[in-house]
């Protein structure tokens, strides 16, 4: 396959990540404004938002059986059809949260359907994220693989651009009436955006490493147990690797603006204009990590970044209680750009630590292990550190943040350098 077919299919597997991002991302930012006042509103406001990010979690807890279940049907039946259904399923039930009758229209049920829609969420995301990197990297040449994988992780910043840009056009829009009825419009607006992802990926074809694997070998009857059985360790310490990432980019994206709006007295459309800044800046910092893991290796980048994880868990946090506009921002920025470093590379890692026929399982179990010890706990961990102090003070998610960052550090230390590492059963190019 030509350069040009090679960036449509990654252009493709960005797409269709962007809009599974968005529907996952646009959920998080709604637990920080709005799902405590709608379908929890007889709580205090911080029990209100610890329970709204405890369904925000419930996604994640859901993410490693959908990783295992969609990653199963990928190694056997292709990667192609599994991102086509995961796509779908999760655009409908982000559309069907836009509909969802308030705790004041129908009670408890209310938030019962929404953890319900939540989890359907996180069960399909699961299994897009493992897919939607391994079209790319397998369609990659030799030595741009990281390259041509980070499109794939630019889904996310700019997930969280959509997220937060239909989220302030409709707070700017609907004015007092948000509450109302202008928090179901980027909810709804999922399904425009499905349509276009589904366009644009169905136009690729099937990963050409599968299927020179399946047609060399076969396929595997039960992928994951083979995993298990001959690379636990390296699902364990991918999982770590991802663990402290997770851990502090949803605290930046999501437990920020709670904190923000509620402790520190910051607009929420200030928030979210710097995090839409913040999100512009990792997608230019994914490609540019990415690359230079393709020449200097993926160790040296992903340590550093790491290693950075930790380093800002505190000025993080003194940047914000600056209330200053300009630190707010700047604190975003830096926070963002520098977890690039772990992220950019992590498509091309995680595909180069397991075999091609095993891999969308191996893949997907790594990485979404690490998402829900991570990012699927970080905002409701990090809400109730802050009850912690009288104060609610910052120091103690800081520290929390800090053990994350370390254990990412140990794990990326253990596996070592990967960019030349042929995993057994792979195809080699």
């Amino acid at each position: 396959m030509g350069n040009s077919g090679v960036r449509r299919v990654a252009l493709a597997s960005s797409a269709g990540n962007a809009v599974e991002l968005y529907d996952f991302l646009l959920y998080g930012t709604a637990s920080a404004l709005v799902f405590d006042k709608l379908f929890f509103p007889s709580f205090d406001p911080w029990v209100g938002t610890l329970l709204a990010f405890a369904t925000f979690g419930a996604g994640f807890l859901a993410r490693p059986l959908g990783g295992v279940v969609i990653g199963h049907f990928g190694d056997r039946v292709g990667r192609r059809s599994m991102l086509v259904l995961t796509l779908t399923a999760t655009g409908v039930a982000t559309a069907l949260i836009g509909l969802l009758p308030t705790y004041d229209s129908i009670g408890v049920a209310a938030p019962i359907l929404l953890v319900l829609l939540r989890i359907v969420q996180g069960f399909f995301l699961g299994g897009e994220q493992g897919g939607a990197t391994l079209m790319a990297v397998e369609h990659a040449p030799p030595g741009r693989t990281a390259w041509y994988g980070s499109w794939t992780f630019l889904g996310s910043p700019l997930g969280l651009l959509l997220a937060n840009g239909v989220l302030a056009a409709s707070t700017a829009v609907s004015g007092d009436q948000f509450l109302t009825w202008g928090w179901r419009v980027p909810f709804l607006f999922s399904l425009v955006l499905v349509g276009v992802g589904l366009y644009v990926r169905l136009s690729v074809e099937e990963s050409p490493e599968f299927r020179a694997a399946r047609s060399e070998r076969g396929t595997v009857k039960l992928p994951v147990v083979e995993v298990l059985r001959d690379s636990w360790r390296r699902v364990l310490l991918g999982a770590g690797v991802n663990l402290g990432f997770n851990m502090f980019i949803f605290v930046i994206a999501t437990f920020v603006v709670s904190y923000g709006t509620k402790q520190l007295g910051l607009s929420r459309s200030m928030l979210l204009n710097a995090g839409l800044i913040g999100a512009a800046s990792q997608a230019v910092a994914i490609l540019v990590f990415a690359r230079l893991s393709d020449r200097i290796g993926r160790l040296p980048v992903m340590l550093g970044g790491a290693v950075f994880l930790g380093l800002y868990a505190f000025p993080l946090f003194w940047l914000l209680e600056t209330r200053s506009p300009v630190l707010v921002v700047l604190a975003l920025v830096i926070g963002f750009t520098g977890s690039a470093a772990v992220f950019g590379p992590m498509p091309a890692y995680y595909a180069e630590l397991f075999g091609t026929r095993v891999r969308y399982s191996g893949v997907s179990l790594s990485y979404q292990v690490g998402a829900v010890l991570g990012g699927g706990l970080s905002p409701l961990i990090a809400v109730w550190l802050l009850e912690l102090t009288p104060t609610r003070s910052s120091w103690p998610v800081s520290v929390y943040l800090v053990v994350g960052a370390v254990i990412s550090v140990l794990s990326v230390v253990a596996i070592g350098e990967t960019l030349r590492r042929v995993p057994e059963g792979a195809t080699v190019r």
